[in-house]
């Protein structure tokens, strides 16, 4: 049985973070191998979920940069827990762990290093970019959570045989709705209208990047043509003043309700007509998108990413071109006008994520990798 350490960068209740917890309790109830955690952050929501799977004592390495002596301090310190443990396979899952995480464990001399890419665009400045490259170098393999992330990857350079896809996967159960919950009842405890049809979007505002001044843009041209529809924005960051004045000038007051971080996704869904991703950059595969598609919600997502491996234009719902919000209103007008079509696309998006998308998937593809790392001379 191999020693496999995760390594999280903080236990906040992002995409990664989020899939990096879900990967982490599926592989300690496979028990193929004995599982290790750490992380540069302990603070965050999604830390008693993991301590429920039995890591109490989540050993820290808190960094500001890379480059003072903490940064060479908390790398001794994590090369040394390595040693300690033996571990045999190191997975990091973001920018900050792939570089922390391979300098450890190349020098504690862990034989399986594996780096991971979420995102297709960099952000990042030309220093950051080219750390990222060392580390990819060091690493044996490289996880794409997307096939265009992949294509990406390879395009700058990196070996086909190293780069792996293996797409996030969604429990199902986190979108159900809990039994007996009725319509009613979900949206005053939303605080939101009865008779309304609602456009709803799922995305932190924390980055200009997520771009929900183009779903406001389409939501404006929808709500001409659909008078009872109102938009839901949940999410919290600090682009919200923003939006809720951008909102307010476009004449949207009274129907786009901005309900900050939601932890009730299932209940959220459920009162969802549409769903929405409007990302125009920096983006891989989306969890937003599972969700929707979970909840049985058909989906109009921007051309990003990963969103086409999800997304089956014109059968689970539609792909648009970013910051197109005139094209993005027209399927939403469409979708909306059409509510049997919506149901027949939502119901076709809900079995696509079951047969192709399921946590299952995702652990089987993750451990066929380690089994063929650790097997390596």
């Amino acid at each position: 049985m191999a020693n496999v350490l995760q390594l999280f960068d903080s236990f906040n209740q992002g995409g990664t973070e989020w899939q990096t917890a879900q990967l982490t309790r599926m592989l300690k109830e496979s028990g193929k191998h004995r599982l290790f955690i750490a992380t540069l952050n302990d603070e965050g929501p999604l830390r008693a979920q993991v301590e429920q799977l039995g890591f109490y004592d989540i050993p820290s390495f808190p960094l500001q940069n890379f480059y003072n002596v903490n940064a060479m301090k908390q790398l001794s310190r994590l090369a040394s827990l390595m040693r300690k443990n033996k571990i045999d396979l190191v997975h990091a899952h973001d920018f900050y762990t792939n570089i922390f995480g391979t300098a450890a464990a190349k020098l504690a001399g862990v034989r399986a290093r594996i780096t991971s890419r979420r995102e297709t665009e960099g952000i990042r400045s030309p220093a950051k970019r080219w750390l990222e490259r060392r580390a990819y170098n060091a690493a044996s393999a490289v996880v794409a959570n997307a096939e265009a992330i992949r294509r990406q990857l390879i395009a700058e350079g990196l070996a086909p045989e190293k780069v792996v896809t293996i797409h996030n996967g969604l429990n199902v159960a986190h979108v159900t709705p809990r039994d007996g919950a009725q319509r009613a009842e979900l949206l005053q405890s939303f605080n939101l209208p009865n008779s309304r049809r609602f456009v709803t979007i799922v995305a932190n505002m924390r980055h200009v990047m997520k771009d929900q001044a183009t779903f406001l843009r389409a939501a404006q041209l929808t709500r001409e043509s659909v008078p009872d529809s109102s938009f839901i924005l949940a999410g919290e960051g600090e682009q919200m003043p923003s939006l809720r004045q951008l909102a307010a000038d476009l004449g949207l007051g009274e129907n786009a309700f901005f309900i900050g971080r939601c932890n009730r996704v299932a209940d959220l869904l459920a009162i969802s007509d549409v769903c929405v991703l409007s990302s125009k950059g920096v983006e891989g595969f989306s969890n937003s998108i599972l969700e929707y598609m979970a909840a049985g919600r058909p989906v109009v997502a921007t051309d990003i990413g990963g969103a086409r491996e999800a997304v089956v234009d014109n059968e689970t719902g539609y792909v648009v071109k970013p910051e197109d919000f005139q094209t993005m209103a027209s399927r939403l007008i469409s979708l909306l006008s059409e509510p049997d079509r919506a149901w027949a696309m939502g119901t076709q998006g809900r079995k696509r994520v079951l047969e192709q998308f399921s946590c299952e998937a995702q652990l089987g593809r993750v451990e066929q990798l380690y089994e063929r790392l650790l097997s390596r001379k």
